[in-house]
């Protein structure tokens, strides 16, 4: 049976529907995985924002981490699209947390995918399911950001390959295999994924799932993330000018309908984001982390990304049964040193 999150203060109006109330959410015989989503694409932005065809060279630049994301002459990847490699690393941690053996290579029934993203099943979706898979495969990223451990600096696609294994008569997709690439792939191995609420894939605009990818990745481990508009400008991706892209938060703001999540505007340029009091994960629990242990991590970990670590930290926590800790600081400080050592 499918789980759902509270969708707390939410309009449903501004919402995409439900198109598939009753379904089973994922395949592989395990019905139970919420949708998850690897950790450095939602800290840094890796897809176009554009529902046209987008084939602009984007480069970003934030912290040592350093991104290039080329287009084929389909134009670039969009965020969209990514609802394809959230439906594969969901499929591949919920097979990883079954004790079962996974590899890049999955076969997919791409029914079950439209349904799962909330999209339609008409023939213009299984069309328009064929062109994000085109889109994904052709873009290129060139990053030297690091996932599970390990700091790639070379160019990969976002999917290595695919190929449509079974079509029906008419020439539809039936069933599609699908190679991730070793990037996607060691991110999904190291667990360094969030879950997203299902109501993730009702959004409608691209920049409201960017914002939410940056709500959870940030404020999904403590009550409050702030951030000043410049910031977030940058980390969405959106190639809107400021004040344009500040018009575009504030509609966000009146609108409040982001899942898990409330925006609110402060002095300074400021935006802070809170959580609904919806409880995600287990590892919420645990007290937010104080500055001088995020820079005392940075320190014993260059070049990690921290929030990763910290994410990390929290899992191992949850899945040790949630000892009670004398200092959340120093605990995770010895977490990253003794994970330094190994």
């Amino acid at each position: 049976m499918a789980h759902t999150f509270p969708a707390l203060g939410l309009g449903s109006d501004r919402l995409d529907p439900l198109r598939h109330p009753t379904r089973d959410f994922f395949v592989c015989d395990i019905f139970d995985a919420l949708p998850k989503d690897d950790m450095a694409s939602m800290e840094h932005p890796m897809f176009s924002l554009s529902t046209r065809p987008d084939k602009r060279i984007l480069s970003y630049e934030h912290n040592g981490t350093e991104i290039t994301v080329t287009p084929s002459v389909k134009g670039l990847a969009t965020l969209h699209d990514k609802d394809i490699l959230i439906y594969c690393i969901s499929q591949l941690m919920a097979a990883l947390n079954a004790g079962r053996e996974i590899s890049r290579t999955l076969t997919l029934r791409a029914h079950d995918l439209l349904v799962a993203t909330n999209r339609e099943t008409s023939g213009d979706g299984y069309k328009r399911l064929r062109e994000a898979f085109e889109r994904l495969a052709g873009t290129r990223i060139t990053t030297n950001m690091m996932t599970g451990g390990q700091e790639v600096t070379s160019g990969f696609g976002l999917i290595e390959s695919w190929q449509i294994v079974r079509a029906s008569r008419g020439g539809r997709m039936v069933s599609v295999s699908v190679v991730l690439s070793e990037w996607l792939f060691r991110a999904v191995e190291s667990k360094s994924v969030l879950t997203l609420s299902t109501d993730y894939f009702r959004l409608r605009k691209p920049l409201e799932r960017r914002i939410y990818e940056l709500a959870r990745k940030h404020c999904g481990r403590q009550k409050s993330w702030r951030v000043s508009v410049e910031v977030l400008l940058k980390k969405s991706g959106s190639a809107s000018p400021r004040r344009v892209f500040r018009k575009m938060i504030r509609d966000m703001i009146k609108a409040d309908h982001l899942p898990g999540y409330e925006m609110s505007e402060e002095e300074g340029d400021l935006i802070r984001f809170s959580a609904r009091g919806s409880v995600v994960e287990d590892a919420l629990h645990l007290p937010p982390l104080s500055n001088d242990a995020i820079e005392a991590a940075r320190a014993l970990a260059p070049g990690m990304d921290v929030y990763v670590l910290e994410a990390e930290w929290r899992d191992f926590w949850a899945r040790s049964g949630k000892p009670r800790l004398r200092s959340s600081d120093a605990a995770f400080v010895g977490f990253v040193k003794a994970r330094g050592e190994r």
